[in-house]
């Protein structure tokens, strides 16, 4: 798995692949994760919830498998993917929601059926690869975890950056945050 070793690695990957179609969305991967960290931001989320949203999909960016994977059958698990490549260096208060994000769509698909009424199709499509809404079991155990509740922020966040032609701060806007997390 590509460890990144800076933020400088990390815009760049943003920067460079982040221009790629967002999966059966109307934006990009870049623009997504801008959306997404804006609107975590912008509700006063703490630092390191900004920077989870800003690079939760950093994971579509490092598999190799194309936009679309879900169409034929494969879960790339890009949660884990960029929470590997972060790992060395991010706190787990970036890291876990990161990781638990696809988690946190499948409890809110148990958990709320309008939740799940609202998803894109391209949202559904994935949703069978990774598992389906929980059980009961399955979302006590996933609330537990630790940054669950953040997870959800995220979550939410995640399926609301999908507004074409949204006008949010920039990258570059995120850098000083990231940094001060980097180790």
């Amino acid at each position: 798995m590509k460890q990144l070793s800076t933020v400088d690695e990390v815009f760049n990957l943003l920067q460079s692949g982040g221009g790629e179609a967002y999966f059966g969305e109307p934006v990009t991967v870049l623009e997504h994760s801008l959306q997404a960290a804006w609107f975590v931001q912008r509700d006063g989320s703490e630092n390191s919830l900004i920077a989870a949203a800003l690079l939760h999909d950093l994971g579509h960016l490092l598999h190799t498998e194309g936009e679309d994977a879900a169409t034929r059958g494969l879960d790339t698990q890009h949660e884990e993917l960029g929470v590997a490549a972060l790992a060395d260096h991010l706190p787990a208060s970036v890291l876990d929601p990161i990781r638990l994000h696809v988690a946190a769509k499948r409890y809110l698909c148990f958990a709320d059926p309008d939740y799940m009424a609202a998803l894109s199709y391209a949202s559904i499509e994935s949703l069978d690869l990774q598992g389906g809404p929980m059980s009961a079991d399955e979302s006590e155990a996933f609330l537990a975890l630790p940054h669950a509740r953040e997870a959800l922020t995220l979550r939410r966040a995640d399926d609301a950056a999908k507004v074409q032609a949204l006008e949010v701060p920039q990258l570059d806007a995120y850098r000083g945050i990231i940094e001060s997390l980097w180790s």
